[in-house]
């Protein structure tokens, strides 16, 4: 190890984590107590106040201005008793986080002096500059005006010393520029449609919720070697490094004992996100070393979402305090594991019932296979726009490696629920008999006992039934959760608005209720047979017949965006209320640019550090190896020292080639991104990026790692791979 590096690393091991001492009291007794929940609205609020706030965060009540000023009047006392001084509009740009401008509680008194002061109309809205964030082309850079709006549905929590109030952002014209504000249309969207089916068979239901439970993995790395490695400083990754000797092929470290150090940062992490009312519930090893996952309880998807975004800036915090830097990468090193956010996802009711999970009466599991078969359409229709919101410049090397699944959406269900449906389609819909709990020919009651721990995991499945949910495995560690699920509730509300219109039609012909049922049930399992695949994602059979099933393989990143402007795609965003086409254009230009973007910075760090830091190093050894080449000539007779050199001369000029390769390979990505740049088209120039500059840089790194191999280890000058993986 060099002298560097060995500075960096015990600079690093000597950094104590601070001293963690968890509140002398119960979790459940200080959940939550930075949050503006029902508890302190009903201690805070006038009671008037308090039952209209309640009506619009369960039905959508509009918000009138007495009521928003006294709910600000409250919101302001109680963060003032927290120490609070500032507030800020929290909210979902089209980045990989979140925003906020801080305002303070003060206003002139008139009399030389101020006061502090916090009306509804603050609390309502707020006017950041809609240019300064991506927004695909709706604002001008003279057209700045945007307007961030309170989101009700999701509390205000208090970060330091200011209150956060969470909201959308729209443009002054009216278009999202968020995540969030599409998420609550669609949430509300797949409320409207399956409270519709709902009724087919219990009318009581008057609301149905979208739930998520995430599952965040990340890297822990040691903030010194962190420093030390530029290109993890400045893309999130390891552009070069050759594999460790030992990494996760022992399979040591999932489920293994939590590092002391690592277990300290875990425990003040989960007393914050408690404190902000984030449920975390699990932490564990994964598989890869350094590598690490919590989760939290299910929550309503808008609220889980918030929660994630506010998990993730927390690590960030957090990690430091500790000693360590989060990596939230999908894939910040070759060959290990990479990390996904694993969307679980199910419908619930305002009465209590889990639409995706199975009941006890033959009602309940009709109802069951109803919804498990209108997602399954959902995700075969729209099985490109699904990848389109999971795929990312960073995403794209996660997915199909080490684990992740592949870049075809498919959905494993197991060989039980399989079966059902399976037997549902090849029964006969006249035979078909509701009542009863014998003779059942579809065996409809027999259901729960089928599924009752019968689902296996499939970790090569994008898409799994995991018993009473599905799981998204396919979404990256960094994203916001908003894009998929965004996706997903929009696709199934326009199912389902489907399925009823087909239902009903049938039923308006004399066809009983039930009967009309399991015949569309029939057809739709038919026809979207092509996304059940519950074998190997990873085989190259999987892939030529994915292709004959008509699934989306498409591989290219930039070309997976375009799903998103199909005629279908658009149809169903604007048939819900979710997003126009507009909105969707824009939303693609600012996708297009960020891949650009992201490849270009990660290509010009990969230059420089390659120009910098690699031919110079070794250069230099080679340098070495020369001289000793001479020496041995001086030392030794002829023919001796020209075996005793052989070797020496084998790798001399192994260096040589490479790094020659190396900085013709440089000069020759350099040209390339220079005629990519002057492409007007976002799209035209992200397809440049990822056809010409990525297999560049891919090359570049190759040869990189062959010499880290053979350069003098003195010499070599960034942490390796078993430095980096490997937390003492």
């Amino acid at each position: 190890m060099s002298k560097l590096r060995f500075r960096v690393v015990e600079s690093a091991f000597e950094k104590k984590a601070s001293e963690v001492t968890p509140p002398a009291v119960k979790a459940s007794e200080y959940y939550g107590e930075l949050v503006f929940n029902r508890e302190k609205m009903f201690k805070y609020l006038p009671e008037k106040a308090f039952e209209k706030l309640v009506e619009t965060i369960d039905n959508g009540a509009p918000l009138d201005r007495e009521t928003a000023n006294a709910v600000a009047a409250g919101m302001k006392k109680w963060a003032m008793e927290k120490g609070v001084t500032h507030y800020t509009h929290w909210f979902h740009p089209l980045t990989e986080g979140t925003a906020e401008k801080h305002d303070a509680f003060i206003e002139h008194d008139g009399k030389g002096g101020v006061i502090e002061e916090f009306e509804g109309k603050l609390l309502i809205q707020q006017e950041p500059d809609a240019s300064s964030f991506p927004n695909g082309g709706i604002r001008n850079t003279f057209e700045a005006r945007g307007y961030s709006a309170w989101d009700p549905s999701s509390p205000a929590f208090i970060v330091g010393d200011t209150l956060c109030i969470p909201t959308v952002f729209i443009a002054y014209t009216g278009e999202s520029l968020d995540y969030k504000a599409p998420l609550l249309k669609a949430l509300e969207a797949v409320n409207k449609a399956a409270v519709d089916v709902c009724h087919y068979f219990n009318p009581d239901v008057k609301k149905v919720y979208a739930y998520l439970g995430w599952e965040q993995e990340y890297f822990l790395v040691d903030e010194g070697l962190y420093a030390a490695r530029p290109d993890l400083l400045m893309t999130g990754r390891t552009l070069m490094g050759h594999e460790s000797s030992k990494n996760q092929q022992l399979e040591d470290h999932y489920f293994g004992a939590i590092p002391t150090r690592v277990l300290e940062f875990m425990k003040e992490l989960e007393i914050e996100a408690l404190k902000l009312g984030i449920p975390v519930k699990t932490r564990h090893n994964e598989v890869a070393p350094n590598q690490f996952e919590l989760a939290p309880i299910f929550e309503e998807c808008n609220l889980a979402n918030d929660h994630n975004l506010l998990i993730m800036a927390l690590m960030r915090k957090i990690s430091r305090k500790h000693g360590f830097r989060v990596l939230l990468h999908e894939k910040p090193f070759k060959g290990v594991n990479g990390s996904g956010k694993h969307n679980n996802w199910s419908l619930g009711t305002d009465t209590g019932i889990l639409l995706m999970g199975p009941g006890k009466t033959p009602e309940d599991n009709l109802r069951f296979v109803t919804f498990i078969v209108n997602v399954l359409k959902a995700v075969y229709t729209h099985n490109a726009l699904l990848k389109a919101s999971i795929s990312s410049a960073t995403n794209a090397h996660r997915l199909g490696a080490n684990e992740a699944p592949p870049a075809i959406i498919s959905s494993f269900l197991g060989s039980q629920l399989s079966q059902v449906l399976e037997h549902l389609e090849n029964s006969d819909t006249e035979d078909f008999q509701l009542a009863g709990k014998q003779g059942m020919k579809l065996d409809i009651a027999r259901i729960p006992e089928l599924l009752i721990d019968n689902t296996d995991r499939n970790r090569t499945s994008p898409f799994a039934f995991t018993g009473n949910r599905f799981e998204f495995r396919a979404v990256g560690s960094q994203a916001n959760c908003a894009s998929a699920m965004l996706v997903l509730n929009a696709a199934v509300a326009e199912q389902l608005t489907i399925f009823k219109a087909e239902v009903d039609e049938k039923i308006a012909a004399g066809k009983e209720k039930f009967a009309a049922i399991i015949e569309v049930l029939r057809k739709d399992i038919k026809e979207c047979k092509a996304i059940h695949f519950d074998g190997n994602g990873y085989s190259d059979e999987w892939k030529a017949e994915a292709a004959r099933r008509g699934l989306d393989c498409e591989t290219s990143v930039p070309l997976i965006f375009d799903a998103y402007l199909r005629d279908r795609s658009v149809a169903m965003f604007e048939s819900t209320g979710v997003m126009n086409r507009k909105e969707l254009e824009a939303r693609n230009e600012v996708k297009w640019e960020t891949y650009t973007k992201k490849i270009q910075i990660e290509a010009r760090v990969l230059g420089d550090l390659a120009m910098n830091h690699i031919i110079p190093m070794a250069t230099k050894y080679q340098s070495s190896l020369i001289d000793n080449v001479y020496k041995m000539k001086d030392l030794f007779p002829a023919d001796k020292a020209a075996h005793l050199s052989s070797k020496n001369m084998e790798i001399i000029e192994d260096i040589a080639n490479r790094t020659i390769f190396i900085k013709e390979k440089v000069d020759e990505m350099v040209n390339a991104r220079k005629v990519a740049n002057k492409i007007e088209s976002e799209r035209e120039k992200a397809i440049a990026y990822h056809d010409q500059i990525v297999p560049m840089m891919e090359a570049i790194r190759y040869h990189i790692d062959k010499l880290e191999l053979v350069v003098d280890d003195q010499m070599w000058t960034l942490p390796k791979y078993r430095e980096l993986l490997f937390i003492r």
